[in-house]
């Protein structure tokens, strides 16, 4: 008995000293808590971005480097451009030509990680502004966030103004907001000025009410009768001593008042008989730029087909002023009873909208 207490109480204090030798241990493996001469602790902090806007827009370099683009970027041309935006969905804006010409040059993906925008054998006409966005997306609703912009000058010495496949542009001028002249440049150390034609004179900058911006043009704050006519741009570099032309362009001042549409309508005929065919005109006068939309009611609207057209032109109405004229008409064939009644026509622009109305009848 005596024997069992023992070895019990001697296996017990062997237990005992490991432990504690255990514990001494890993105190002696933790890091000491304490500066060393010549050294700062610092405590890690995940980065402040408040206030800081980051961009998500890179410029792929050659051997996998990039480029995290600003405001603008100065290219020469021919060589191919990849841009790379971060993000599972994102959308892009570039230059408006490149959609309307179908440009085969230009290809986007998405990957998994981000989107990629390439472009091949870049011109001085590719020369503007190029943005992408992360888009959000809800189910069917999407938005966009974070969205990155930067201007790329494909700088060309033989195109110091962007090239334009149009040779001669309108500007519209309005007393009520600033209109530009769009004679951009592939360079931003271009000189530029601008002239009138008739009579032939050169139109001072003054940099406020006048103003030049090389990725927008000349920027008119207050437009007014007397900055209508003919105008063109001149630009010179600091490698070529011969100042090269824009293209043409033409000031129209127009001074419309803002306001709902005035519409009018007219029917070929007032009174119309079974079989007849007939149609109704619906007119707007309005400002050039000034889109208008237009919608029908009429007395057999949920029984029969009718046929509507739109369209719209530009008139001018003496010197330097042009009015848009915008037009709906309604062709009624076949006549019957049904047809007989009002109709109304409502037009609307950003402004407002007017409904104007005119009765058809029957000869019996």
């Amino acid at each position: 008995m005596k024997l069992w207490v023992f070895l019990t109480l001697a296996l017990l204090l062997l237990e005992l000293q490991n432990g504690a030798s255990r514990h001494v241990k890993r105190q002696k493996d933790a890091p000491e808590n304490r500066l060393r001469p010549g050294r700062k602790k610092v405590k890690l902090r995940p980065p402040d971005v408040r206030g800081k806007s980051q961009t998500i827009l890179t410029q792929v370099l050659n051997k996998g480097r990039f480029l995290r683009l600003g405001d603008t970027l100065t290219l020469n041309p021919g060589k191919t451009l990849e841009l790379r935006c971060k993000g599972t969905k994102i959308g892009w804006a570039y230059p408006s030509y490149l959609d309307t010409f179908n440009d085969s040059r230009l290809s986007i993906k998405q990957h998994e990680k981000f989107g990629q925008l390439t472009l091949t054998s870049p011109s001085a006409a590719d020369t503007g502004e190029y943005s992408c966005w992360v888009v959000l997306c809800d189910g069917e609703e999407c938005e966009s966030d974070r969205t990155s912009a930067t201007y790329i000058y494909f700088t060309d010495k033989d195109e110091l103004f962007v090239p334009s496949a149009i040779h001669f542009e309108i500007v519209y001028l309005r007393p009520d907001k600033s209109a530009t002249v769009p004679c951009r440049v592939t360079t931003p150390k271009a000189s530029v000025s601008l002239h009138r034609e008739v009579p032939p004179e050169e139109v001072f900058a003054d940099g406020s009410l006048i103003s030049y911006n090389p990725t927008k043009g000349f920027i008119l704050q207050k437009p007014s009768p007397e900055h209508a006519g003919a105008f063109y741009c001149k630009a010179n570099s600091t490698t070529k001593t011969t100042p090269q032309v824009s293209t043409k362009y033409q000031l129209l001042y127009v001074e419309v008042p803002n306001g709902p549409p005035f519409a009018t309508i007219e029917a070929s005929s007032n009174e119309v008989s079974g079989g007849d065919i007939f149609n109704i005109t619906c007119t707007v006068l309005g400002e050039p730029e000034v889109e208008v939309s237009f919608s029908w009611r009429y007395p057999g609207q949920d029984q029969r087909p009718v046929s509507i057209q739109d369209s719209w032109r530009l008139i001018n109405r003496g010197v330097g002023h042009t009015t848009r004229i915008s037009q709906s008409v309604m062709t009624v064939d076949d006549v019957e009873t049904i047809d007989f009644g009002n109709y109304i026509c409502t037009a609307k622009n950003t402004h407002g909208e007017t409904s104007v109305a005119t009765l058809v009848n029957s000869y019996d």
